[in-house]
């Protein structure tokens, strides 16, 4: 994951949201309720947020979570990671997987669901990745379709292991 004032591409002026890498202060700005509107999700301890926060920071730019922050209220909008995968076909080659991609059910239409997703897709491109996967529900194939994601092969699951 990125430091968190690792710069990032500059929003327009005067946005109402800005879109930035995920810091510690954010476990007090909604983080957690937010990702519950994905899955559900039962509060994290400020102990748990900080020692997962600094497990991914480990990996750096292989591991990215953005946020979008409302100006006015300070709040979280929207969230979304991409990981970057290390394989050994395509010469040693590399897959970012876009992960937990969220915006909160009063910001939708916005536009932040785009602008997360051209951002992760943009720092996937960045490490070199030659494609980036993702899996979503049937309602969602359409939005990720506008961004040129290709419904592909069967996902199998879950295979629940606790």
């Amino acid at each position: 994951m990125e430091q968190p004032h690792a710069p990032v591409a500059a929003e327009a002026a005067g946005d109402a949201y800005t879109i930035r890498p995920l810091e510690l202060s954010d476990l007090s700005k909604g983080f957690c309720e937010l990702l519950a509107q994905l899955s559900p999700s039962p509060p994290l301890s400020e102990d748990a947020f900080h020692a997962r926060f600094a497990e991914l920071a480990a990996l750096g730019a292989d591991h990215l979570v953005l946020v979008a922050e409302e100006a006015a209220t300070v709040r979280l909008a929207a969230a979304g990671a991409v990981l970057v995968e290390r394989k050994f076909i395509r010469r040693c080659g590399l897959v970012g997987h876009l992960e937990d991609v969220v915006v909160d059910a009063a910001a939708r239409g916005r536009g932040l669901g785009e602008r997360l997703v051209r951002r992760l897709v943009e720092h996937a491109r960045g490490r070199g990745c030659y494609k980036v996967i993702l899996n979503c529900t049937t309602e969602m194939k359409g939005f990720y379709a506008k961004y040129r994601f290709e419904e592909k092969n069967v996902q199998m699951g879950p295979l629940l292991l606790i």
